[in-house]
């Protein structure tokens, strides 16, 4: 009797301890795993034509702007669309940065004219400023006016925005050749101004903007198609980069390493991708990405994918008629 309970006991056990652990291996696989990001996410708004894109990783939504709104909103996987923040002073949106470590959106905001419901001449062509909001509520925290620094100046057009390990953010313009700086406490100043950063009237000359860790900015020029780097200790000693190719429209920057920089070049339909081993006093293109003539502008990273926007601003500028209702958010594939 008591051999057979030996003999029974080990089986009674052994089968359902490997059928639980079985399970948990099945559990813990569908725990862990989660389904691929989309390559392409289109989304549904006539005429919002936005510029700026950034993915919200702690909330799970690309944000975009928009030029003929000046809203800002967020785009869901499905493309489900929805208004994250709006304010009477968004005439229009640009260049966007979300900065996890502060919990924040910071939003460059000029008028180009496209939102007639806002656009004054007081403000057509004449506006760079900078809106600061919550990153999870969307309520508004800053509204930095930077035009006012130079206020003589024939034209401003604040572009788009880098931020640092301090919380400084660095913001382009592109009618005036001044990159200002917004320290963490929200008090602008003037960065630095060089006739060199100029472009011709009606032509836009600083565009996207990154900030390297090893205390420089990468910056974009775009009717030279030309990159520049701006020590920040010291930014008057600016360089520009030797590049093997013509970045002519430039836009968006996206710094995926310290060696590796992703450009969009809007009037080429094409993504960059740009490498240096000489910490950036040349670089090189290792990759390109080529887009439909749906004027490519910005870019986003989602964990190590990058993604590029597709505004269609060619059609707003052209007052293309019906305009643009779908805008997509595509995947870059070098």
């Amino acid at each position: 009797m008591s051999a057979f309970a030996t003999f029974r006991r080990p089986a009674l056990h052994v089968f359902p301890l490997a059928l639980l652990g079985l399970l948990a291996t099945s559990c813990n696989d569908d725990s862990d795993s989660e389904p691929d990001a989309p390559d392409t996410i289109t989304f549904t708004q006539s005429a919002l034509y936005p510029e700026g894109v950034q993915y919200d990783a702690a909330n799970n939504r690309f944000l975009v702007g928009s030029q003929t709104r000046g809203t800002i909103g967020q785009v869901k996987d499905d493309g489900t669309y929805s208004v994250f923040a709006e304010d009477a002073q968004l005439v229009s949106t640009i260049g966007m940065r979300v900065d996890d470590a502060r919990n924040r959106v910071l939003v460059a905001v000029s008028d180009p004219g496209y939102n007639t419901a806002r656009t004054t001449d007081a403000t057509r062509r004449k506006l760079a400023a900078v809106a600061i909001f919550n990153r999870d509520n969307g309520q508004r925290i800053a509204y930095v006016n930077l035009g006012a620094l130079r206020p003589n100046a024939p034209g401003h057009f604040a572009n788009d925005i880098a931020v640092d390990g301090q919380g400084n953010a660095y913001v382009t313009d592109s009618f005036a050749p001044i990159i200002y700086k917004i320290d963490a406490q929200g008090t602008p100043t003037v960065f630095l101004e060089n006739t060199q950063l100029g472009a011709p009237a009606g032509s836009f000359g600083l565009n996207g903007i990154v900030y390297h860790p090893d205390g420089y900015l990468l910056v974009a020029k775009s009717d030279e198609g030309a990159l520049f780097k701006v020590p920040l200790n010291n930014p008057a000693s600016f360089t520009k980069v030797t590049t093997s190719v013509n970045l002519k429209g430039a836009d968006g920057l996206l710094l995926y390493d310290n060696t590796t920089l992703q450009a969009v070049a809007n009037a080429q339909s094409t993504v960059y991708r740009l490498t240096s081993s000489d910490n950036w006093t040349s670089t090189t293109s290792t990759g390109t990405f080529t887009t439909p003539a749906v004027y490519p502008t910005t870019l986003a990273r989602r964990g190590s994918d990058t993604y590029v926007l597709y505004s269609h601003l060619n059609a707003l500028q052209a007052n293309q008629q019906p305009p643009v209702s779908e805008f997509t958010i595509q995947e870059v594939d070098f």
